[in-house]
């Protein structure tokens, strides 16, 4: 569904990506981990058209998409659930939700999303006529997934849903994750949480400084003494 072949970007003189490749199939739940600073929002920033590979070349459903404007790609069927959220804080959650549809105009649709969102986070239905700017850190987040997935999206990136969140809240985020595959939507997640991440995903790539270091199935890669010592803490 998604290719990386080779990319690389730079910040001016630094190399941020260097050879980056990795595949996301469809239906399936791919995360990138790895330490603050490795490259992995850098990598969704590139998918997503905000920033552009000085090499290499990203294809999504058969069509190169590197250097594509953003707002394309959500009507391609990609959107994305920002780190830091990124919610329009003097709107209302309702509101928050209707701008993740703007792309549409089937207002029986968009209706019936708009209710599963609240299913599932019904915190945000309590607080549906809330600005979204008064909401604590996990109810922003759970809005920012809630808004990602109003348009659609056959491909959903998750940027640190869990970044700052309580435990309980965490375990709220990622249970909303297998709900979100069990529909069929593929998500390439970029999460802090090693273990949540590779306890919820099907594969897995390992970054440092800008590089794929690792890969392999979740589950085998949380058996790997290099990845328990370095990410889980064991």
């Amino acid at each position: 569904m998604l290719s990386l072949e080779n990319i690389s970007v730079s910040y001016g003189a630094i190399e941020a990506l260097t050879g980056i490749t990795l595949q996301v199939n469809q239906g399936e739940v791919v995360t990138l981990i790895g330490a603050n600073g490795a490259g992995k929002t850098t990598t969704l920033r590139t998918i997503t058209g905000l920033l552009e590979p000085t090499e290499g070349r990203i294809t999504y459903e058969g069509k190169q998409i590197d250097g594509m404007a953003a707002h394309k790609l959500v009507s391609m069927g990609m959107a994305m659930s920002p780190e830091g959220r990124g919610v329009f804080a003097n709107l209302s959650v309702r509101e928050n939700l209707e701008m993740g549809a703007y792309i549409r105009n089937d207002k029986k649709g968009i209706l019936e999303d708009m209710e599963k969102g609240f299913a599932m986070f019904p915190r945000l239905k309590e607080r549906e006529q809330q600005k979204a700017g008064t909401l604590s850190g996990g109810e922003q987040q759970m809005l920012a997934m809630a808004r990602a997935l109003m348009s659609r999206p056959r491909l959903l990136l998750l940027d640190e849903p869990s970044l700052g969140l309580a435990p309980i809240v965490v375990h709220t985020i990622f249970e909303a994750i297998d709900n979100i595959r069990a529909e069929g939507t593929t998500i390439l997640l970029v999460e802090q949480n090693a273990n949540a991440a590779l306890h919820h995903s099907d594969r897995a790539y390992v970054m440092e400084t800008g590089r794929i270091v690792m890969e392999g199935d979740s589950k085998q890669l949380a058996q790997d003494p290099r990845v328990k010592e370095a990410y889980l803490g064991e």
